[in-house]
């Protein structure tokens, strides 16, 4: 047996490894972004069905008449890296859309109707405040306050399906039919380099490391 040899075969294996093993942590950073893309997508398209089915919970978040549209969404998903891993914010806009029998935009549409916060509403051009309620049209001098501008069901409906979508749907159903479980539990590409590692060494382990994680695929 060649001593030298197998110390020399020894040494790359290792150094094949270490270099897997960093691969993997400087690959990390672009598998997260692929992740975030693809689930800030399905989070969208998630919320806006949601909506469809019940548009009476998640109306305000898009503009008028357009429950559902992705073109009319009142708002925005962002994802940020760190080296906690992947965190995901969502943020409400602002309304540009005027309801009819109004003459301008709901200001803070989206935002009042989540929080259920009560709206006051006064006459602004007359001594009048001229509204429908259920059909019938209002006259009234005095201010009006409307306890659930958005209806009852808006209240926390925004949050709630975004929860919902991340608790139960992005850990039971989208992490395992995507394949990422499976790719990660079965690692066979180490093994499958690990000749040429023996070789190569330090180097070679990175470019497989760094592959493997970088192109975990999500089918």
């Amino acid at each position: 047996m060649n001593n030298a040899a197998f110390k020399k075969d020894m040494k790359n294996i290792i150094d094949y490894s270490v270099g897997f093993l960093e691969g993997v942590q400087a690959g990390k950073v672009k598998f997260l972004n692929n992740v975030g893309v693809l689930t800030k997508e399905l989070l969208e398209q998630y919320i806006d069905s949601n909506a469809r089915v019940n548009p009476e919970a998640l109306h305000h978040i898009y503009e008028w008449y357009k429950v559902g549209s992705p073109d009319a969404r009142l708002y925005d998903i962002n994802y940020t890296i760190s080296n906690l891993g992947l965190s995901f914010v969502s943020t409400l806009k602002q309304s540009t859309s005027i309801k009819d029998g109004s003459s301008v935009p709901f200001y803070n549409k989206a935002k009042i109707m989540e929080e259920g916060t009560p709206v006051t509403i006064r006459p602004r051009k007359s001594n009048v405040l001229v509204f429908e309620d259920g059909g019938e049209t209002v006259f009234t001098r005095g201010e009006v306050v409307v306890q659930s501008p958005g209806g009852p069901a808006t209240k926390g409906a925004f949050e709630n399906v975004v929860n919902t979508f991340f608790t139960r749907y992005f850990t039971q159903a989208f992490l395992k039919s995507s394949g990422i479980y499976e790719y990660f539990n079965n690692p066979v590409v180490y093994k499958r380099n690990l000749k040429s590692g023996k070789t190569s060494g330090k180097v070679k382990g990175y470019q497989v490391g760094y592959r493997w994680i970088a192109n975990a695929g999500i089918r």
